[in-house]
């Protein structure tokens, strides 16, 4: 039988090994005995060569796993396999082509879909191979780079973990820049003291060599190292000299890249203004690092500088009506308003820039640039809501006469809908990620836009042909205009490129020819000719976004035919990961910006799972109390069997024929399962049977007793609910049975989902609340603490702390007994209490998503009635009279407990007119 082995290994970016069945002891049945990243870097263009060697030592083949991960903006150009000298190929395909290979391997259940989203700055790429026995296998994966200036540098980042120590371990980065290298540094964890000395680095004018050769020891002595080898990054920045103003214009073989950096321009005073959102969703620390980024920013403005500040919910409120210079009193005064920003409400996002846009309009500055800079953590949900409606609102107010940025807060924001509105305006799109350093991102991406040195920058190329973007709305200081293209008939003599923009007081220009010298590289497919692809491929994904219909889909046609030349895997390619034969390929995509991972087709069974029976109508019964016996039961629903059996005649024949008969009871309500019986199992022995409910006794009552007694049934206590009523003074309310496990909110868009356990008297509340969200990610809530697991680790917290803790994915913040908690565009609020002696827990719904197919007792909306004239006992629902008495409620969700009076409903009507969706689930 084949072993499974996953070998990771690392490279550059954040390289991410995984072991999935791997010992982790040192007499390892596989090992990785070569690991070699090799970069190099020739005018700011990155390829990167990525080796692995892996070995297998056992006399039994094995599957072995490659898995790295890459800079999101690189584009993977080669990949291939050697086994027992036989070099397996990856192939770049149109994406089309590539789709029945993916879903046929999608189908078999693999791991289809290999690249895919896991940060801030990187995506993951794997695939697998089955390796005979004593064995090697060679991996190596090529990928390509254009380094962005920012703030003055380029940096690479370099991440090594290959999940154990190497003997042949090494990293060399090799830097080729013509105008010559002015500074290059070296930090990150592996520059520590303890692996200072294998490290060395080379400098001359115009080249650089950097290389890592740590010993297999040194590899378990840094800070992050330990048995499974290194864990931690180079992060290797640097810039170039910049003698003059003109840049650095450089040819090869017919193709040329101008870099346009000048410095020696005085600063152009900006108008600036900041549009905060200040909705619901924003609670928490989301508002907090707002607050603390905007303070600091106001900080930094110039006194020429002229502001405004905006903030909207469902409404728009400014601080002042009229833009105001930066001076110290303006300041101040803005600050404390900055202080005071609260989040409540929805989000109008069109009204805000809309009114944003005119501010700057009504107050024109003479001699000086505009800016429109807008965070939000969500979608539009009031005011206008149709996204095309309001890209074209902003376009017409914008007019081209400048840029607006879009700042996506967390990872449920629309980013396509902010990206595509900051691409149509002059501006960018950028991720806040919801991390601890949210409000150092939000004053590094103001710190990029903070200068202005030219605006109206138009490049012109006397000679040139196939240029990429030639106009530029601004040029900020410490960043870099980069245009490629071909030189016409290859005739550099003519060729000349010249400058033209608005400096803060005058009207410059600069003009360059090419050297005359031999050029540095004259190679086929060299490096300019590459970095010329890149940057076309980028913008024109770029403008694609921001087409429709036939000029779309010529854009389109025109990335895709410079992907499939240069072999980019980009989002309209995929490359084929061949194999030998025999075995399976696999189909490599890259994902859009926030796109989750890709996983493998395949049947989870457990709290996420719903079963229903085909082509019958099942009715959901009462849970049975848990014999004395039994401290776990769970109940399926036996209303209706499979084969036309009588409920007792057909479970016991199913429980039978699956090896079950002595750990399930058939009841009249359905089956029970004692306590070490595993439910998932339970669930996929009986797929035909509904899940009812699940009930827990206290852990310190549990007890398993192995004697058969007779099953006895009692009457469970009955819960009140309110439901509120659309424009009548009283609410409605129902009575359900206490003990059941409740559906509170199923949200299939976001895969987010919460079950509330209620408790055993009438007078509580709920004893347990589980959210569960994506398939890896569940916060439990029971009347001790709340436990937090998100896929990989498990985090406790009592109800008496107060805490913040967020992810990218998920913010928790618990204060006064109160857990606030939001996810996607989710926010529900877990009220701990206790009255009576009794604890208990209620959860109140905050904001949520639309949709129509949300559902659970939490989604509901209030219910419209009438009273039917003429009688006093009879309410008119949805065009159906129901009888109802009237009665009282507690409202739990308050700390008071006041009683309220309400219509009393018979729960049969409540569950026929659909009035509340409390269908039982697991937890």
């Amino acid at each position: 039988m084949m072993k499974g082995v996953s070998v990771g290994v690392g490279l550059l970016g954040l390289l991410l090994a995984c072991v999935t069945t791997a010992p982790t002891n040192k007499n390892r049945d596989w090992d990785i005995y070569s690991f070699h990243i090799n970069s190099t870097v020739t005018s700011r263009y990155a390829t990167t060569i990525i080796t692995s060697r892996v070995a297998n030592w056992i006399d039994q083949s094995q599957e072995i796993e490659f898995h790295v991960k890459i800079p999101k903006n690189a584009f993977i150009s080669k990949f291939k396999m050697t086994i027992e000298g036989q070099t397996y190929d990856g192939v770049v395909k149109q994406k089309e082509e590539a789709q029945q290979q993916y879903t046929q391997a999608v189908s078999r259940g693999q791991s289809a879909g290999i690249v895919s989203s896991v940060g801030r700055t990187l995506e993951e790429f794997k695939t697998s191979v089955t390796v005979a026995a004593l064995s090697k296998v060679t991996f190596e994966l090529t990928y390509e780079e254009m380094l962005k200036r920012r703030l003055g540098k380029y940096e690479l980042l370099i991440h090594a973990r290959p999940m154990q120590p190497v003997a042949d371990f090494k990293i060399d980065v090799y830097f080729n820049e013509r105008p010559g290298i002015n500074f290059l540094e070296i930090t990150g964890g592996l520059s520590t003291k303890a692996l200072a000395n294998a490290i060395t680095k080379t400098h001359a004018f115009s080249e650089a060599w950097v290389h890592f050769y740590p010993s297999k020891e040194q590899q378990s002595q840094c800070d992050s190292c330990g048995e499974q080898g290194l864990n931690g990054d180079l992060v290797i920045a640097y810039d170039v000299h910049r003698n003059t103003s003109k840049g650095d214009l450089q040819e090869s073989e017919g193709y040329f890249v101008h870099h346009f950096a000048p410095s020696d321009l005085p600063r152009i005073p900006k108008n600036v203004v900041f549009i905060i959102d200040r909705s619901g969703s924003m609670h928490g620390r989301k508002m907090e690092q707002t607050r603390e980024a905007l303070l600091k920013i106001l900080g930094d403005l110039a006194e020429d500088d002229h502001f405004g500040l905006i903030t909207f919910d469902s409404s728009v409120s400014t601080w002042r009506k009229e833009l105001l210079p930066a001076n110290q009193e303006n300041l101040e005064a803005a600050k404390s308003f900055a202080r005071h920003i609260r989040d409540r409400g929805a989000t109008d996002i069109n009204a805000a820039v809309l009114e944003g846009t005119a501010m700057l309009n009504r107050h024109p500055q003479e001699g000086s640039v505009s800016l429109l800079i807008l965070l939000t953590d969500g979608d539009p949900t009031t005011g206008e809501t149709n996204l095309e409606k309001i890209h074209k609102n902003v376009k017409e107010a914008i007019g081209k006469k400048f840029p607006l940025y879009c700042l996506g807060f967390g990872m449920d924001v629309n980013f396509d809908f902010l990206e595509k509105m900051a691409l149509e305006n002059s501006g960018v799109g950028r991720r806040i990620y919801t991390d601890s350093d949210a409000a150092l991102q939000l004053q590094g991406f103001y710190e990029e836009v903070a200068t202005p040195l030219l605006t109206d920058v138009q490049m012109i190329y006397l000679g040139g042909a196939n240029l990429t973007q030639t106009n530029f709305n601004q040029y900020y200081n410490g960043s870099e205009i980069v245009v490629a293209g071909q030189i016409t008939d290859n005739n550099i003599e003519m060729f000349t490129a010249e400058v033209i923009a608005i400096s803060k007081s005058n009207r410059v220009m600069y003009s360059d020819t090419l050297p005359m010298e031999e050029p540095i590289e004259a190679r086929s497919n060299s490096h300019i000719q590459r970095l010329w692809a890149y940057l076309t491929v980028k913008q024109l994904l770029d403008k694609e976004v921001q087409l429709s219909g036939k000029a779309k889909e010529k854009v389109k046609k025109e990335a895709l035919d410079l992907c499939l030349k240069y072999g980019f895997v980009t989002p309209l390619t995929s490359m084929v990961v061949t194999k030998p034969q025999g075995e399976d390929s696999q189909v490599a995509h890259k994902p859009k910006e926030g796109e989750k991972p890709t996983r493998s087709s395949q049947v989870l069974f457990g709290s996420r799972v719903q079963f229903t029976v085909p082509q019958t109508r099942v009715h959901s019964a009462p849970a049975m109390p848990a014999p004395d016996h039994y401290d776990h039961p769970v109940v399926l629903s036996a209303r209706l069997t499979p084969a036309g059996l009588s409920p007792k005649q057909g479970l016991r024949g199913n429980a039978k024929t699956r090896g079950l008969e002595r750990r399930v009871i058939p009841t009249r309500h359905g089956l029970m399962f004692d306590a070490d019986y595993d439910v998932g199992h339970a669930i996929q022995s009986f797929p035909d049977f509904v899940l009812v409910s699940e009930s827990y006794d206290p852990p310190q009552t549990r007890s398993i007793k192995t004697t058969m007694r007779t099953t006895t049934t009692t009457v469970s206590p009955l819960l009140r609910f309110l439901l509120p009523a659309e424009g009548q003074a009283l609410p409605l309310c129902y009575d359900i049975p206490a003990s059941l496990s409740l559906r509170l909110l199923m949200d299939p868009n976001n895969e987010l989902s919460m079950n509330g356990q209620l408790g055993q008297s009438a007078s509580a509340g709920y004893q347990k609340i589980v959210i569960h969200y994506k398939s890896d990610q569940h916060i439990e809530f029971d009347t001790t603490g709340i436990t937090f697991n998100d896929g990989q680790n498990a985090t406790y917290f009592y109800w008496s702390l107060e805490i913040n803790h967020e992810t990218d994915n998920v913010s928790l913040f618990l204060r006064d007994r109160e857990m606030d908690v939001t996810i996607a565009s989710t926010r529900v609020i877990i009220m701990f209490y206790k009255r009576n002696g009794i604890k208990f827990l209620w959860p109140v719904l905050r904001q949520r998503t639309t949709g129509d197919n949300i559902t659970g007792i939490m989604a509901r909306p209030p219910v419209a009635y009438e009273e039917v004239q003429g009688t006093t006992m009879k309410l008119k629902i949805q065009d159906k009279e129901v009888d109802v008495s009237r009665d009282s409620a507690v409202d739990l969700s308050a700390r008071s407990a006041p009683t309220v009076a309400c219509w009393l409903l018979p729960l049969q009507s409540a569950l026929q007119g659909e009035l509340a969706d409390f269908t039982v689930t697991q937890l």
